[in-house]
């Protein structure tokens, strides 16, 4: 029951509105709790009282709400999250998300964020130019803050739940475009860039493109790859780690587990690959120990994809070898190495492999795109085979 009833106050009407509501029982001591609240109308008194009450009862710590600010709350919540099983490359990630949400709010009081008022800030993050797909890892960032803030007795609620992704409006370009054509090297487009390796790549250009292009590695996981990962006697290959650069700056490296447990796999390669990879071997061998009796910076790592020094090649090192071959090709797709890996997958769909093998093969991440790019050449599959048909057997259907 609320109590209700006009008190005198200095305003222009002469009086205010109390109401006074019975809250839950103090947690600690048991006691009754008697919530006031005084405001210019009934309904705003009654309103104001009942929030309260409302907010006892969900369990926030009001007084410690109140104190800590959004970027608190990003604090806390990232001490938590970084103790988990989470790899540094996602943390960064996560990060550098909080740190452009942070513009937008920072010192606010993080219970009273709203969701009309993060809404907002998804809009104003699109208007900026920011990529749908990073501000749906910054919505997915900022919601796992306020669930930490919901568990931690900070807020009741999620404003981020709910939330509407900003979308470019599509033009006919768009439509037109065929945008699963992008993600992958056709046939005609791979042998153009596979003859440009052989002819104009530079040392290790041969094995690291074709094993790329035969195995659907992720370029971290080529980067990472050791010789006792190949095995020569059954012509396998070993995934179960990757190669992970903190700074982006090509210095100091980490290796680290591959992005899901999916992705440790083990897989066969054709016997061109294999050779190639058993020739560089014996070639590095060779060049090892030169570099050896020359220097003292030698690290002896085993990586197969190395600097002279010893120390293994970088994802940033595979896309300048890519992007100077590709200006020798007539190839105009804004192709990263990691394309290979949709070729590939485009590869084994031409050549009839099951997708649930497939999704095996390349370690399961890449379910949407690999869908996608699996479907778009089976259907290319069954139109050729239409017009195939139509020319072999077409006098059988027109005799005349």
């Amino acid at each position: 029951m609320a109590s209700i009833k006009k008190i005198p106050a200095k305003n222009k009407q002469g009086y205010k509105w109390r109401c006074v509501m019975e809250g839950p029982p103090d947690p600690v001591t048991g006691e009754r709790r008697q919530i006031p609240r005084v405001r210019d109308t009934k309904q705003e008194a009654i309103d104001a009282a009942q929030e309260a009450v409302n907010i006892l009862h969900s369990g926030i710590d009001l007084k410690k709400a109140k104190r800590t600010s959004f970027r608190e709350a990003t604090e806390g919540w990232m001490e938590d999250y970084s103790k988990r099983q989470v790899k540094n490359s996602t943390i960064r990630s996560r990060s550098k998300s909080l740190l452009v949400l942070l513009r937008h709010i920072d010192k606010q009081s993080v219970e009273t964020i709203t969701p009309t008022q993060y809404q907002k800030i998804l809009y104003s993050l699109f208007d900026e130019g920011y990529a749908e797909a990073y501000i749906r890892n910054i919505h997915i960032t900022a919601s796992m803050v306020f669930e930490w803030s919901i568990l931690n007795r900070l807020r009741s609620d999620n404003p981020a739940k709910g939330a509407k992704m900003p979308k470019k409006k599509l033009t006919v370009e768009d439509i037109e475009r065929d945008v699963v054509r992008e993600k992958y090297l056709e046939r005609t487009e791979l042998q153009e860039f596979l003859a440009a390796v052989e002819t104009r790549g530079l040392d290790n250009d041969e094995e690291v493109f074709y094993l790329l292009t035969y195995s659907g590695l992720r370029p971290g996981e080529l980067c990472a790859l050791t010789w006792p990962d190949i095995n020569f006697k059954t012509n396998e290959i070993r995934v179960t780690k990757t190669l992970y650069v903190p700074d982006r700056s090509g210095g100091e490296v980490e290796i680290t587990p591959p992005k899901t447990e999916g992705s440790i796999r083990t897989f066969d390669l054709d016997d061109v690959i294999i050779e190639k990879l058993r020739n560089l071997k014996e070639v590095q061998k060779l060049r090892n120990e030169r570099y050896q009796k020359l220097n003292s910076d030698f690290h002896k790592n085993n990586f197969i994809f190395t600097r002279p020094n010893g120390r293994p090649i970088t994802q940033k090192t595979l896309l300048l070898r890519m992007d100077r071959l590709l200006k020798r090709t007539s190839i105009t797709k804004k192709a990263t190495p990691h394309i290979f890996r949709h070729t590939h997958v485009s590869m084994l769909a031409e050549a009839g492999v099951d997708l649930t093998v497939i999704m095996r093969r390349v370690g399961h991440d890449d379910a949407k795109t690999t869908l996608k790019v699996y479907t778009h050449v089976t259907n290319l599959m069954r139109e050729n085979a239409n017009q195939r048909i139509k020319i072999h057997f077409g006098k059988i259907l027109n005799p005349e």
